[in-house]
Protein backbone atom coordinates (compact mmCIF):
# COMPACT_ATOMS: atom_id res chain seq x y z
CA UNK A 1 0.00 0.00 0.00
CA UNK A 2 0.95 3.71 -0.92
CA UNK A 3 1.15 6.02 2.19
CA UNK A 4 -1.76 7.81 0.58
CA UNK A 5 -4.06 4.27 0.43
CA UNK A 6 -3.10 3.42 3.97
CA UNK A 7 -6.15 3.89 6.49
CA UNK A 8 -5.75 6.50 9.14
CA UNK A 9 -5.83 5.70 12.69
CA UNK A 10 -6.13 9.05 14.37
CA UNK A 11 -3.06 8.54 16.61
CA UNK A 12 -1.20 11.39 14.13
CA UNK A 13 -3.85 13.91 14.83
CA UNK A 14 -3.26 13.14 19.03
CA UNK A 15 0.51 13.38 18.72
CA UNK A 16 0.31 16.56 16.95
CA UNK A 17 -2.12 18.22 19.16
CA UNK A 18 -0.02 17.01 22.38
CA UNK A 19 3.05 18.75 20.76
CA UNK A 20 0.69 21.93 20.32
CA UNK A 21 -0.26 21.70 24.01
CA UNK A 22 3.67 21.39 24.95
CA UNK A 23 4.66 23.97 22.64
CA UNK A 24 2.12 26.35 24.37
CA UNK A 25 2.86 25.42 27.62
CA UNK A 26 6.65 26.02 26.95
CA UNK A 27 5.98 29.36 26.00
CA UNK A 28 3.79 30.70 28.66
CA UNK A 29 6.78 29.72 30.81
CA UNK A 30 9.17 31.18 28.26
CA UNK A 31 7.27 34.48 28.38
CA UNK A 32 6.62 34.45 32.35
CA UNK A 33 10.41 33.97 32.78
CA UNK A 34 11.07 36.33 30.25
CA UNK A 35 8.57 38.99 31.82
CA UNK A 36 10.75 38.79 35.49
CA UNK A 37 13.70 39.24 33.37
CA UNK A 38 12.05 42.06 31.94
CA UNK A 39 11.78 43.74 35.27
CA UNK A 40 15.72 44.25 35.38
CA UNK A 41 16.79 44.67 31.81
CA UNK A 42 15.88 45.27 28.62
CA UNK A 43 12.46 46.80 29.12
CA UNK A 44 12.32 47.73 26.06
CA UNK A 45 12.91 44.22 24.45
CA UNK A 46 11.78 41.83 26.95
CA UNK A 47 8.22 43.29 28.01
CA UNK A 48 6.86 43.28 24.41
CA UNK A 49 7.96 39.70 23.94
CA UNK A 50 6.68 38.25 26.94
CA UNK A 51 3.32 39.74 25.81
CA UNK A 52 3.15 38.47 22.46
CA UNK A 53 4.61 34.74 23.51
CA UNK A 54 1.86 35.03 26.37
CA UNK A 55 -0.69 35.73 24.30
CA UNK A 56 0.04 33.02 21.74
CA UNK A 57 0.24 30.41 24.63
CA UNK A 58 -3.43 31.55 25.63
CA UNK A 59 -4.19 31.09 21.80
CA UNK A 60 -2.71 27.81 21.76
CA UNK A 61 -4.81 26.60 24.42
CA UNK A 62 -2.09 26.17 26.89
CA UNK A 63 -2.76 24.16 30.23
CA UNK A 64 -0.81 27.07 31.96
CA UNK A 65 -3.28 29.94 31.40
CA UNK A 66 -2.54 31.79 34.63
CA UNK A 67 1.15 31.74 33.77
CA UNK A 68 0.30 33.15 30.35
CA UNK A 69 -1.62 35.69 31.70
CA UNK A 70 0.95 36.60 34.28
CA UNK A 71 3.40 36.68 31.92
CA UNK A 72 1.19 39.42 29.96
CA UNK A 73 0.93 41.69 33.20
CA UNK A 74 4.12 41.42 33.54
CA UNK A 75 5.44 42.54 29.85
CA UNK A 76 3.20 45.22 30.56
CA UNK A 77 4.38 46.16 33.35
CA UNK A 78 7.87 46.03 32.01
CA UNK A 79 6.75 48.80 29.47
CA UNK A 80 5.26 50.48 32.32
CA UNK A 81 8.75 50.34 34.29
CA UNK A 82 10.39 51.89 31.23
CA UNK A 83 8.51 55.38 30.76
CA UNK A 84 8.74 55.53 34.42
CA UNK A 85 12.34 55.31 34.29
CA UNK A 86 12.44 57.74 31.06
CA UNK A 87 10.25 60.33 32.46
CA UNK A 88 11.91 60.22 36.30
CA UNK A 89 15.59 60.71 34.89
CA UNK A 90 15.44 61.11 31.32
CA UNK A 91 17.28 57.84 30.69
CA UNK A 92 16.51 54.58 28.91
CA UNK A 93 18.37 52.15 31.71
CA UNK A 94 18.39 51.55 35.45
CA UNK A 95 20.70 54.50 37.82
CA UNK A 96 21.37 53.64 41.44
CA UNK A 97 23.31 57.50 41.41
Amino acid sequence: MSPRTEPRTGTGTRTRARTRTRDADAMAVTAFVLGLVGLLVMNLLLGPVAVVLGALALYRRTTRPGRARLAIALGITDVLVLVCLVTADGTWSWSLT
